[in-house]
């Protein structure tokens, strides 16, 4: 290890310490207090055997730079999980030390290297740095590497970039030996710069705790949200985990995944799946899909690095987590997973071979089969050499959030925003301070609204280790308020959570969220039924999803830009149908629709919501063909049904026209039936014109609801 005699040098010369006299435990400084000084040299002694431990796990964790001839920045979680425990056991001993001699250079230098890994965003590990620089002795030369980094993480970012620079004049003397800590100290210089820009421009945006219900004194961390924000799922290392052991490597609990549900706008207390979900290792939430119902899950095994396992919500239950196939699952590390909107294909991150990076960003697509295919990296505009993790993709379908310690970051890992546009994705935006800082800040992801997110942090104030956050994104045209950290974290007497965030409409997202209960029209039963969303332009079924067959609860999310169809079908009763043309400017909203099902009797009828015509004619349009085809095989399980095909209008136009208008389009059905092999004799066309409104005329949303196609059962 390097000693700091030509740091200090440049230190002398550039008068930015005042050199004061180093004072080592000898006996000759101390002659009239040896007793005292003999017990002292015993702590320590005892004191710096635990930090030497604790320091060579650490200088281990630092030889990880080097991987395949990548560059891998080590984050402070490194740093403190090699360290912890031994850090812990020599501060007792070396603080007792430090109170009978304070100016000790290298007790001052250690005691900096301990409060940097348990309490780095504290000011005592820069202060015993400093006092370490401003004695005249022989200290390590990272000395300066760790003091640039405590105040980097205090947000004193030109103090950081002085000490840097230090320690980089010192590595330039060997520059050839010593390229690889070259590239890490210019990187946090840059990381430093960065965060200097945005702190200048902060983001408008309140941080919340999530409070007691959710987060304790131990550690609270990947955190997945469904697309309405009703339920969450979160990883959480508590002493009631399944099993009850204590991890040997770092004497925390196993890791568990725990559920919470917003009740009336709070969160209920997050309790722990189980035993059928969780094992007596390692559990982890990787991921969530946005209606709630498929979770993924990381189980860490030593000969692979970790795996992903997939769990369906069944009823009230959840099924027993399952691995998924090789494509996705490798020798090496896999962690979080995003499943898309339409459950077609899922992001994942994953540090197999051939990466750019320690993790990498991969999809893979369902096959005919709906197994999943191969990986497919996202490539270089997203993906960098320093890794990637947390991906999210947002119910949107085209707007993708990760953590990164590449591109322009503030430290650690920081959160990004990419848009896949014009067939390409955008180049990634940090979103700001104070979501990011020079911290890990991982795993975030985003309500369907756009108005919330949620993440994890070792943000000062908090409850434990890490904490859950929910940020509150502002409107623009508000006026500005002040940020800094104190106001911007929500302290836990007076949380700020009940603010109500406007609609940001130049950057929230374009979409729908349909959502409700499926059950009987007659007896209001809940029912499991299946979900069809179709794209009528393109006349296919994009996605399939079922109600919740205890609940009966549905959610299906639409990105904006296209016309969908909604069919919602079970056996013994007639399918129900829903259309939304969702323009590519449509803004979000949250629609709910509760379905009721009519069984299959004589005289219930159902719209066809999905039967387009052309304006004024009686022509159908392609796009009716999916809606045609569940009335044929409706048609064709029950054999014997005898419909009436009615078609409506609203009241524009005359009596006659509107009478001939609407039975030519119902004879249309009819002719359009028989050619698919329909009998004549069980089917009757009938125009009803204007006559049979189901709203108002005066409205153009009335009159799109009177101009309609029905059918209704005449026999059985």
């Amino acid at each position: 290890m390097y000693t700091l005699y030509k740091l200090i040098i440049l230190i002398i010369l550039t008068g930015s310490f005042a050199v004061a006299q180093n004072i080592e435990f000898e006996k000759s400084n101390f002659p009239d207090k040896k007793d005292q000084l003999k017990e002292v040299r015993k702590s320590l002694d005892d004191g710096k055997e635990a930090f030497e431990l604790g320091k060579k796990e650490y200088d281990f964790i630092l030889e990880g730079y080097v991987n395949k001839n990548r560059y891998y920045p080590v984050s402070r979680k490194d740093y403190q999980r090699a360290g912890d425990i031994y850090f812990k056991q020599a501060q007792p001993l070396l603080m007792k030390a430090q109170d009978f001699n304070p100016n000790n250079a290298d007790l001052n230098y250690m005691l900096g290297v301990i409060n940097f890994n348990l309490n780095p965003q504290s000011d005592a590990a820069s202060k015993y740095f400093e006092k370490a620089f401003s004695l005249n002795g022989k200290i390590p030369a990272d000395a300066a590497y760790l003091a640039g980094w405590a105040f980097q993480f205090q947000l004193k970012w030109d103090e950081a970039i002085r000490y840097y620079q230090l320690y980089l004049n010192l590595l330039n003397v060997d520059a050839k030996e010593n390229a690889i800590a070259i590239e890490d100290v210019n990187k946090k210089i840059g990381e430093c710069k960065v965060g200097k820009t945005e702190m200048a421009n902060p983001q408008r945006i309140f941080v919340d705790n999530l409070g007691p219900n959710i987060n304790t004194s131990y550690p609270e961390y990947s955190a997945f949200i469904s697309a309405d924000e009703s339920m969450m799922v979160l990883t959480a290392r508590r002493e009631n985990s399944t099993g009850g052991k204590l991890d040997e490597g770092d004497n925390w609990p196993f890791e568990d995944l725990y559920q919470t549900f917003k009740v009336n706008g709070k969160w209920t207390s997050a309790q722990n799946f189980g035993p059928l979900v969780n094992s007596v290792e390692h559990d982890a939430t990787a991921g969530l899909s946005g209606d709630g119902t498929t979770m993924f899950i990381f189980k860490y095994k030593e000969k692979d690095g970790g795996d992903i396992y997939q769990s369906n919500l069944v009823g009230n239950s959840w099924t027993k987590p399952e691995h998924l196939n090789k494509n996705i699952n490798s020798k090496w590390h896999e962690s979080s997973v995003s499943l898309s909107y339409d459950a077609k294909r899922l992001y994942f991150i994953s540090d197999r071979e051939g990466n750019l990076g320690a993790g990498d960003m991969y999809y893979s697509d369902k096959d005919l089969k709906g197994e999943w295919g191969p990986a497919v990296n996202v490539g270089p505009l997203l993906n960098t050499k320093y890794g990637e993790e947390g991906v999210f993709i947002h119910p949107d379908g085209k707007t993708i959030y990760f953590s990164s310690k590449g591109h322009k970051t503030m430290g650690g890992y920081d959160v990004f925003k990419s848009v896949f546009e014009n067939g390409k994705w955008s180049e990634p935006i940090n979103l700001g301070y104070p979501l990011n800082g020079p911290d890990d800040d991982v795993f975030f992801v985003i309500s369907g609204s756009g108005n919330h997110g949620y993440f994890a942090s070792s943000k000062q104030g908090g409850y434990g280790d890490k904490d859950i956050y929910r940020i509150t994104f502002l409107g623009p045209e508000k006026a500005p308020v002040t940020m800094n950290e104190d106001n911007l974290l929500a302290s836990v007497a007076a949380p700020v959570s009940e603010f109500k965030a406007e609609k940001i409409v130049s950057s929230g997202p374009k979409m729908t969220i349909l959502k409700g209960v499926v059950s009987d029209a007659k007896t209001h039963q809940l029912l499991e039924a299946a979900i069809e969303l179709i794209d009528n332009t393109l006349n296919e079924v994009i996605a399939t999803f079922k109600s919740n067959s205890t609940t009966g609860k549905y959610l299906v999310s639409l990105p904006s830009g296209k016309n969908y169809g909604i069919a919602v079908k079970k056996d013994g009763y007639l399918f129900h149908s829903e259309n939304f043309d969702l323009k590519s400017s449509e803004e979000f909203q949250e629609v709910e629709k509760n379905i009721d099902l009519k069984q299959i009797e004589v005289g219930q009828s159902i719209v066809l919501r999905n039967i387009f015509f052309d304006f004024d004619k009686a022509t159908i349009r392609s796009e009716s063909a999916n809606e045609l085809d569940r009335l044929i095989k409706l048609l064709t399980d029950n054999a014997t049904l005898k419909i009436e095909l009615g078609s409506h209008t609203d009241s524009k136009g005359s009596d006659d026209y509107n009478q001939k208008l609407s039975q030519s389009r119902s004879q249309s059905v009819v002719t359009y039936l028989i050619g698919k092999g329909i009998s004549t004799d069980r089917l009757v066309a009938k125009g009803y014109g204007e006559t049979m409104p189901v709203a108002t005329n005066d409205t153009e949303v009335g009159r799109q609801e009177n101009r309609r196609t029905e059918f209704k059962i005449l026999s059985k």
